[in-house]
Order: structure tokens, then sequence, then C-alpha cells
């Protein structure tokens, strides 16, 4: 027989892969429900005779997972969508899957169809028994006139969703344009989801980070060591996808990611023609970043240099915390040419965001 989500769970504290939290382990009975209802719903699926004479099964409830930063919320959701026994699952970032809408529904239109959102819905409905979402958020006006009829045709089609967020259901899209248009949506949630908070007292993220060293200089093998060290320790193990963005009709891609933690170098993210929207995105789609290899910047890399001021504005801004290794100290990365003036605000931001309370995704 299977082993529970609480066993696998149990198991892993025991061997010291996770710590034993009372608050995590609390949600693991709601996650095994889901689970065990996708298992049952698939196998009466597969059955020989079921398909043709049983009626379908009611759509399983899914769970709308809220709290605060580093809580463990993306962990347990991983725990839980990688044990599910079915092949019509998928695992995304709610950011990136509702560019993908929007890029879907734009080539709807295309087509002269009344309704584009219904034949978006039918084809992920077509393909997908459980969306499983990390961190739920909804800043944008485009996204929040279409998501009520999108998930009442996707939970009318059977679909479970489990999601995560750093806010409770009545707080998305606060202070949105035109919100009461949107609050349907909310009570959709409220009725098609099961509501919990995560109320673990521990932030682990920053527990992982806390007066730990996050600017490494010389960048070089000490450092790529340091930061590797880092890495595996905020995502357990490394990668496990990229992270797509779809930003104004181009698709920005961050090969290593996890749970809302990317590694990059420098030239991946300024080198590259990339603008103010992209690193808005990237920005709002990330937890932590880590930068490596930052260069000596002068007017040889004018260009990449004020890309990376933008990017150090967006990540910023949207406290997002910074790893980073690099050829000198912040104050000294860009002390000539056209430029360096400005520059003292960026190495100003850039020593600020090493501090040991940065960071954590403040208001998201």
């Amino acid at each position: 027989m299977a082993e529970t989500l609480t066993e696998i769970y149990d198991r892993m504290t025991h061997e010291g892969g996770l710590r034993q939290d009372a608050a995590q382990r609390a949600i693991l009975p709601e996650l095994e429900r889901i689970r065990g209802g996708l298992e049952e719903a698939n196998g009466k699926k597969r059955g020989l005779l079921g398909g043709l004479f049983a009626r379908a099964p009611e759509p399983v409830r899914g769970l709308y997972l809220w709290g605060g930063v580093g809580r463990g919320k993306s962990m347990l959701m991983d725990l839980f969508h990688g044990h599910v026994a079915i092949e019509a699952k998928r695992r995304v970032h709610f950011h990136a899957f509702m560019q993908e809408v929007q890029a879907a529904l734009h080539a709807a239109r295309k087509t002269g169809v009344d309704d584009a959102i219904r034949p978006v819905a039918e084809d992920i409905a077509g393909k997908l028994r459980l969306l499983s979402f990390d961190e739920m958020q909804i800043t944008d006006i485009a996204d929040a006139m279409i998501v009520g009829r999108l998930f009442q045709m996707l939970f009318d089609r059977g679909v479970t969703v489990v999601t995560t967020s750093n806010r409770v259901p009545d707080d998305l899209y606060k202070d949105g344009l035109n919100r009461p248009l949107f609050l349907p949506f909310i009570q959709l949630l409220k009725e098609r989801m099961v509501v919990r908070e995560l109320e673990s007292e521990t932030d682990y993220r920053q527990h992982r980070l806390q007066g730990a060293q996050v600017w490494f200089t010389p960048a070089g093998p000490d450092a790529r060591a340091a930061i590797s060290r880092i890495w595996l320790e905020l995502t357990g193990g490394g990668a496990d996808s990229q992270l797509s963005l779809q930003v104004k009709g181009r698709e920005v891609v961050l090969r290593e990611y996890h749970a809302g933690v990317a590694r990059v170098s420098f030239w991946e993210l300024c080198g590259r023609p990339l603008g103010p929207a992209d690193y808005l995105a990237i920005a709002a789609a990330l937890r932590v970043l880590i930068l490596e290899d930052i260069p000596h910047l002068s007017a040889e890399n004018y260009n990449e240099a004020k890309r990376f001021v933008t990017l150090i504005d967006a990540l910023y801004e949207a406290k997002v915390r910074l790893i980073c290794s690099a050829a000198d100290e912040p104050e000294r990365l860009y002390i000539e040419g056209e430029g360096a003036f400005e520059f003292e605000r960026t190495a100003s931001r850039l020593r600020e965001m090493q501090g040991v309370e940065w960071g954590g995704g403040a208001g998201r």
C-alpha cells in the first residue's frame, strides 16, 4: 500500500531532509484527501466498463493554501504534486500560467470566435485533471477580468486546482482597478476550494539566509562553490524546472528555477536586450534571485550596466532577496566613466539588500 503524504513527510524529517513542523504536518491530510480523490477518479476512468456506464465522478475539491513567505507552502505542494499517481497533471507558477492563457486568448480571438475563453478552457481541461499553482496573485487588470469565467469553466469540467498564495483570498487584487467585477472570482474560490492558512511561525527561507553571506567577491571557483551550497539549501536539490515568462510577446526564460528561487548569470539577464517590463516580470515572479559573475562596469559595457541598474531597481522595489558573486564590492563595481555617479544609488541599494532583514517578497 502506498505511503500517505504524512508518512512520507515524517520519513523525510526523520532522515533529516526536512525539519518537522506541526503547522505543515496539519495540512497534509487535506492534500491526502485530494490525492486520494484524484487517484480514485482516475482508476474509475480507466475501468473497462466504468468509462461507458458509470456517471462521471464529482470534481475533487481543491485547496487554496495561504500564509507568509517562507513557511513551506511550495514545499508541501511539491510533495503533494509529486506523489499524485495520475499523468494528467501540471505544476506551474501562476504568473507564467496566466501569461500562457493571455497568449492563447489572443490566438483564439484571431479565429473570430464569440467567446475566446471557452476554447482555451476546454483545451486546458481536455489535457489536465490537476493544476498545481505556485503563488496565486492578481496584479494585472487583464488577468483580473478573465479569471472568474476561466476558472468557473475549469472547475465545471472537473479540473482540480491546488494553489499557494501569500494572500488570503479576500485580499487578492486588493485596490485593483474595477475590483467589484473581480469579487465573484473570490467567492468562486471559496466555494470550490478549501481555504487553509499555513500558520507556521518560522520563515524557513529567512532562517536559511539568517546572517549568511550573500555577496561573494571576487567571482570565481570559491564564490561559485559557496553559492552552489546556498542554492542547494534553498531548493532542496537544485532546479526542477525553468521559469518561462511571456512579456509583451517575448519569452523570457530562466533556466534554473525552483519554487520562487532562480539562479542566473549576469550575462543571461543583462547581456541580452531586456527592458524594464522584463525585469518587472522577473521580480514579480521570484522570492530569491542568485545572480552570478557580475563584472566591473564601465563605458565598455555601458548597455549591460544600464540594464543591471534597471534590474536592481525592479528587485529592490519587489523586495526580492538577492545573492550575488561579483568582481568587486558594490561601491567599486563602477568607478569611472559615464554613469559612474548615478551608480552610487545602485551600490547603496545593493548594500541595503545584503541586510539580514531584507527580502521576503513584502506585500506579495
